[in-house]
């Protein structure tokens, strides 16, 4: 298994909730010499400098800023931190029939819940914590196999094969106990981990996730299968990009986004001002003008990185024809003529370009014409910032499923082409004439 493969899946292994992938990206840019900024604090900003900043703990933005910025631009690569998964409720326990602790939970984007079904869980997130007059925020992870969701056996539901709708209120329940009469044995479990009184737990955002680990297979190795690919794989992958690439005449920025799979709509969702909000305060610390501002806006450069759907090997007519895309044959390139992804003549072609600089493999993805597709980021985050912007991902299996599945070789072409852009200066010319160098 090569290195950055390793790397990848321990990442997803090590990231049960957006909350913990957002502090283990945190960490690895610790490692890289960043300084961490807070939104409600002054910041200090330097030429030459390295920052992030974190909003709700779950979305985050880094930024290395040239020594160089005479007429500056901002390359931008963005990708979202959350999967689908099942948050747990506030009373969390329902008891059944005084034998049995279920916990009462509901559905987080749009999951293939089946997948969910007969498979060993736990549960993860963050809780706020009553320290005197403070209240923390505390990941928690229970790293063990702690609950499970029970299909119905065959012979209550003869037609299971030919095809059912889950109730996720009746049908997607997980077993927590068998009963033993105790009150908030949820509760208590999360103070005993944490090592706090149960009073001091104040609030919490807690999840199932699968613990079913990360695996490489196939005939020669060049498949791997994990919980949360999409889009743990396009965040890390985009994020050593990143960490690898270097202009002093740009500011580079890395973001992270929650809330992709709701739709993006909170305050650190693509559809905040998280994003403006941290160029902007950069402009102006750095002594940049509104001018200057709006001059960099119009010759920045985003790619929205989130994956894309292969083809599927029993499926292949799910797909268009001619644009569709497989695994390990490179970053797919999405566009639709809807505008649910931003690519367009322009943002296409610049892209092409430095794929073929990166001497990466790319593909193009459109959704066939009588099937709606889903939407990304992008066009979101565009609702706050007019930049140039192409949507890419990498080719996967079973986008939402609880375990999905994606081709080795495609995590090192996107790391490629990310170090490749942010290597780059992508600059407007002339109206309608772009330079990349």
């Amino acid at each position: 298994m090569s290195k950055n493969i390793k790397e990848l899946l321990s990442f997803i292994d090590s990231s049960p909730t957006a909350f913990h992938a957002v502090s283990n990206i945190a960490d690895l840019l610790d490692k890289e010499g960043f300084k961490k900024l807070s939104e409600s604090e002054t910041w200090d900003i330097k030429k030459g400098g390295k920052y992030y900043v974190c909003r709700n703990s779950t979305s985050i933005a880094a930024v290395k800023i040239g020594k160089k910025l005479d007429t500056y631009s901002f390359n931008i690569a963005a990708s979202h931190s959350d999967s689908p998964n099942f948050k747990i409720k506030e009373n969390a326990e329902l008891s059944v029939r005084d034998k049995y602790i279920q916990l009462n939970t509901e559905g987080y984007g749009g999951m293939i819940a089946s997948t969910w079904l007969d498979r060993p869980l736990s549960v993860a997130g963050r809780v706020m914590v009553k320290n005197k007059n403070k209240y923390e925020s505390r990941l928690v992870n229970i790293d063990r196999d702690l609950v499970l969701i029970p299909n119905l056996a065959i012979h209550m539901n003869r037609k299971v094969n030919e095809g059912i709708a889950l109730n996720k209120q009746i049908d997607m329940l997980p077993l927590f106990s068998a009963g033993d009469g105790k009150r908030d044995a949820l509760k208590n479990l999360i103070a005993n981990e944490l090592e706090i009184s149960e009073s001091n737990i104040y609030g919490s955002d807690l999840y199932l996730y699968n613990r079913m680990k990360s695996s490489v297979w196939g005939e020669n190795s060049e498949f791997f299968s994990a919980p949360r690919i999409d889009n743990l794989e396009c965040a890390f992958t985009s994020l050593k990009g990143f960490i690898k690439g270097a202009n002093e005449s740009n500011i580079q920025v890395y973001v992270c986004f929650d809330n992709e799979e709701v739709g993006s709509g909170t305050k650190q969702g693509a559809a905040s001002t998280f994003l403006y909000d941290v160029l902007r305060r950069i402009n102006n610390k750095l002594g940049m003008s509104e001018e200057d501002f709006s001059c960099a806006v119009a010759n920045s450069f985003m790619l929205s990185c989130d994956n894309a759907h292969a083809v599927h090997p029993n499926h292949p007519n799910k797909t268009d024809a001619t644009n569709c895309s497989y695994m390990n044959e490179g970053i797919v390139i999405k566009s639709h003529a809807g505008q649910k992804y931003t690519s367009d003549a322009v943002s296409i072609a610049i892209f092409k370009a430095i794929c073929e600089n990166a001497k990466v493999p790319y593909q193009f993805f459109a959704n066939r014409s009588d099937e709606p597709g889903g939407s990304t980021l992008g066009n979101i985050a565009m609702s706050q910032l007019s930049i140039n912007s192409v949507d890419i991902g990498l080719a996967q299996l079973a986008m939402h499923s609880s375990y999905e599945s994606a081709g080795v070789k495609d995590a090192k072409y996107m790391e490629n082409a990310c170090k490749i852009f942010f290597d780059s200066c992508i600059r407007e010319v002339e109206v309608g004439v772009f330079e990349l160098k």
